[in-house]
């Protein structure tokens, strides 16, 4: 029996491990993908898919997101278009659609905050910076029912705490906003 203790907490700490090895990975890619050249341009646009994604000089926050994923091969368009599929009922119904979209779906802050909630990927939202963790992603409400959304990375702030890579305007830019607007969403792989 005590064997079967240690072998338990032993498997807990190597998902842990294996949890934050995966967020750094992701913060990683997320950092190798700043361009402050990015364009902003939220238009609707017709992508291939699987794997679609719009042009390489725009995008908005969520492709920023997007990107990062796919830099470690996992494909958001496809995972969040399927579990659309699956669960559609439990999607905001923003836009008055009545079936799933692969082309602008996973383009969405609200359904990236509910495919990670379905994840089971939601950490506490908090004003300590230090339970923001390289790889975590956070939602911001900017006011006016606007949302955005971010990777937090490697790189840290003179006071210490990771800082966000982000576009709300100015480029795929690593920048320190974590603080700056409504956190409302708050996640890490798993």
């Amino acid at each position: 029996m005590r064997s079967l203790f240690w072998i338990c907490i032993a498997c807990i700490g190597i998902h842990s491990a294996n949890a934050q090895a995966t967020g750094n990975q992701l913060a990683d890619a997320a950092a190798s993908i700043e361009n402050p050249n990015i364009q902003y341009v939220p238009d609707y646009v017709q992508l291939e898919y699987p794997m679609g994604d719009v042009p390489s000089t725009t995008g908005v926050c969520t492709d920023v997101v997007i990107r990062a994923f796919r830099q470690i091969d996992i494909d958001l368009q496809k995972e969040v278009h399927e579990d659309m599929k699956s669960a559609f009922s439990d999607y905001p119904q923003n836009w008055g659609l009545a079936r799933p979209d692969p082309n602008i779906d996973h383009r969405r802050v609200p359904n990236l905050m509910t495919y990670f909630e379905r994840r089971g990927w939601e950490q506490s939202i908090s004003d300590d910076a230090t339970t923001y963790l390289p790889g975590d992603i956070v939602a911001w409400d900017l006011g006016g029912g606007i949302t955005h959304i971010g990777l937090v990375v490697n790189n840290q702030s003179t006071e210490g705490y990771y800082l966000i890579i982000h576009n709300i305007g100015g480029g795929q830019v690593i920048e320190d906003i974590l603080f700056s607007f409504e956190i409302i969403g708050h996640y890490r792989m798993r």
